[in-house]
C-alpha cells in the first residue's frame, strides 16, 4: 500500500485527508480498501451484521456520532471482521476491548477508548455517505491508513 504522504504529494487534487483525531487500535496500523459505511449512534446492531459478511478487503467506516459514552466496536467484533477478511474498522467513536483488538490482523481507528458496550437497539443505516473530520465518505470510496493519518479518495489510487 502506498503510504498516505505519498498519496497526497502525488494526488494533492484527489484525496482529502481526515483531521488527526483517531488513534490505532488494531493489530494492524497500516490497512487500506474500498469503504463500506454505516450511520449509527451508540447502537452496534448494524456493524455486527456487517462484519458477519466477507470483508473482501474493504475497510468498515461507522459514524458514531463522536459519541465517547459507548463502544461501537470491541474484541468480539474485531475477531469476526478479521476472520471474516475485512482490512480496518474506522470509528468516528469509541471502541473497546484493547487488549483483544491489537491481538487481531485488523485496522482499528478510533477517536477514543470506553469500556461500556452499545445496547442492542437494531438502529442504524448502511451505505450512506459520511462526513466527518474533515472528509465526505461515500460507500466504494477508498480509505488508506496508516501512522501518518488517514486519507479518502474517490477511487483506488497507486
Amino acid at each position: 500500500m502506498p503510504h498516505t504522504a505519498d498519496l497526497c504529494d502525488t494526488w494533492p487534487d484527489r484525496v482529502q485527508v481526515m483531521a488527526p483525531l483517531f488513534t490505532h487500535y488494531g493489530g494492524r496500523q497500516v490497512f487500506s480498501g474500498p469503504a463500506e459505511t454505516i450511520l449509527a449512534y451508540e447502537d452496534n446492531s448494524r456493524v455486527r451484521e456487517v462484519v458477519a459478511e466477507p470483508g473482501e478487503g474493504r475497510v468498515l467506516v461507522i459514524d458514531g456520532g463522536a459519541s465517547l459514552r459507548r463502544s461501537m466496536v470491541g474484541g468480539d467484533l474485531a475477531k469476526l471482521a478479521a476472520s471474516n477478511g475485512w482490512a480496518g474498522i474506522l470509528v468516528h467513536g469509541a471502541v473497546r476491548d484493547f487488549h483483544e483488538l491489537e491481538a487481531e490482523p485488523l485496522g482499528v481507528l478510533a477517536l477514543g477508548l470506553i469500556p461500556r458496550k452499545t445496547e442492542k437497539r437494531g438502529l442504524g443505516t448502511r451505505g450512506v455517505t459520511l462526513r466527518f473530520a474533515g472528509v465526505t465518505i461515500a460507500r466504494g470510496s477508498w480509505v488508506y491508513a496508516d501512522r501518518d493519518g488517514v486519507v479518502v479518495s474517490a477511487g483506488e489510487l497507486g
